[in-house]
């Protein structure tokens, strides 16, 4: 096995190694710090990085696998990449922002709390867009993160760094957080499994908990690790921290049950968003070959439009006084996007905010049956993947198939974290010409994870990514 191999290497395989003691934590760790000084030149993906101090974790988780200190924990010496923003105590967090370049975080968010008491090691935070806005992962304080498949073409965002990070074969594991589709857009981008749970599985830090469009959730190379991750993670015992925490989830199957006799129900475009023929043609192959064994159905989505209408009201109100904030009092170090966004989010009323819920409603009892009468929904994650590492998104259009639109009209994820009590995950699809991978949303009945990850597993198992180097990223070329 070579280096590379190891950097790529599955967690449920790497642990597996571990404990025959055939593979040592030290091992996969060294291997990924050189492959980051081979790539990050090029990707961009680690805001910040803690090598010295994730070897010493990786000696000693070496020495829990030789049976000392209580033996292995359930992620033991598995390395893991954090999105910036997410607390992770005395380690930097700044939002992707100048403005708190030099700020530390002062506790530990409780969901990766859960990763480290259960062994994993954090060996980088991830980089973010400033104040986790744009669909494109750039900052004046990070520069540009780039998509290993195709450095031209954005990683996603805004957990686009740890999406790049987990492809580019930099980490084994990381986290991202997805309020409008922060996991699943980067997800789908790099060609890697993204899950946003539902609301209240995965505990967040106490400033966050009580958004229900707010989601953190392990983003990975195959489903099966999501699994692993996410049962770490929603049976951890830091769930009192979180006053909206649901606790008592199911154990996730790393390896489930085929597809056969599941009612799928699906649509390629929402009836209401862009999307290009070549996401169109990968995601109806998924529905025609890879779920052949399942009864399809092709619905009709008409809430879609009205969600896409009104959700930035959601975002506007929420976040308003954090962008004027910040323009305010520090002009000089802002980006320009957040000054778009400032004055964008002073339209938003109480009011508009209050018509949002009542659309969110309203949407939910027309999509409701439809979901109820199947097991999942499926449709693309993303629109395109003809989205440059540099658009200025808020302010450029998007192409797709040579029409230019707004890059809202292609994102495909906001209306799954409105009904936010759903599982939704993003898994590959398939290739756009240019190399760079598409995804589709596997969306679940209400805290029905299990279906969600049933149906990702049928459809990652016939397309596998990453384990031989003619389908991993191509930065060694």
């Amino acid at each position: 096995m070579t280096d590379t191999d190891l950097c790529f290497l599955d967690a449920r395989e790497a642990l597996r190694l571990f404990r025959a003691r055939e593979l040592s934590p030290v091992d996969i760790l060294e291997a990924q710090i050189a492959r980051a000084g081979v790539v990050e030149g090029r990707v961009n993906a680690l805001a910040f990085t803690f090598f010295d101090e994730a070897l010493e974790a990786a000696r000693r988780a070496e020495a829990r696998y030789a049976g000392k200190d209580g033996g292995p924990r359930r992620l033991e010496g598995l390395t893991l990449a954090v999105k910036e923003d997410t607390a992770v105590l005395g380690k930097p967090r700044t939002f992707g922002s100048l403005i708190f370049a030099d700020n530390l975080a002062d506790h530990t968010n409780p969901t990766v709390a859960g990763l480290v008491d259960e062994g994993a090691i954090i060996h980088a935070l991830t980089t973010c867009p400033e104040f986790v806005w744009p669909w494109t992962c750039t900052s004046r304080l990070h520069g540009v993160t780039r998509n290993p498949w195709n450095t031209a073409i954005t990683c996603g965002a805004s957990s686009g760094g740890a999406a790049a990070a987990v492809a580019a074969g930099t980490t084994t594991l990381a986290t991202g957080s997805d309020s409008a589709g922060s996991i699943r857009m980067p997800a789908a981008m790099c060609g890697i499994t993204g899950y946003k749970p539902p609301y209240g599985r995965n505990p967040g830090s106490p400033e966050v908990a009580m958004d229900p469009f707010f989601h953190i959730g392990p983003m990975t190379r195959a489903s099966g690790d999501a699994a692993l991750v996410q049962n770490a993670i929603a049976n951890g015992p830091h769930g009192a921290r979180d006053p909206a925490h649901v606790p008592g989830a199911p154990l996730l199957p790393e390896c489930p049950a085929g597809v056969e006799g599941l009612k799928v129900a699906w649509s390629e475009d929402l009836a209401s968003h862009a999307v290009s023929q070549a996401v169109r043609k990968n995601t109806r192959q998924i529905i025609e070959t890879v779920l052949a064994g399942a009864s399809t159905q092709e619905i009709a989505t008409p809430w879609a439009g009205d969600l896409l209408d009104a959700f930035p009201a959601w975002g506007g109100m929420i976040y308003a006084d954090e962008f004027s904030d910040a323009v305010e009092r520090h002009p000089d170090l802002v980006c320009d996007y957040t000054v778009t966004f400032a004055r964008h989010n002073e339209r938003y009323t109480p009011r508009m905010f209050h018509d949002c819920m009542k659309t969110i409603g309203d949407a939910w009892l027309k999509f409701m049956p439809d979901l109820a009468g199947h097991d999942v929904f499926i449709c693309p994650t993303v629109g395109t993947t003809a989205i440059p590492a540099d658009l200025k998104d808020w302010e450029q259009p998007v192409a797709v198939d040579g029409v230019d639109h707004d890059v809202h009209s292609v994102i495909m994820t906001p209306a799954f974290n409105a009904f936010s009590r759903l599982p939704v995950l993003s898994i590959p699809s398939g290739f756009d010409a240019n190399g760079v991978p598409t995804g589709v949303q596997v969306v679940g009945n209400p805290f029905d994870e299990e279906t969600v990850f049933r149906v990702a597993h049928a459809i990652e198992s016939a397309m596998p990514l990453y384990g031989e180097t003619a389908t991993r990223p191509p930065l060694d070329e």
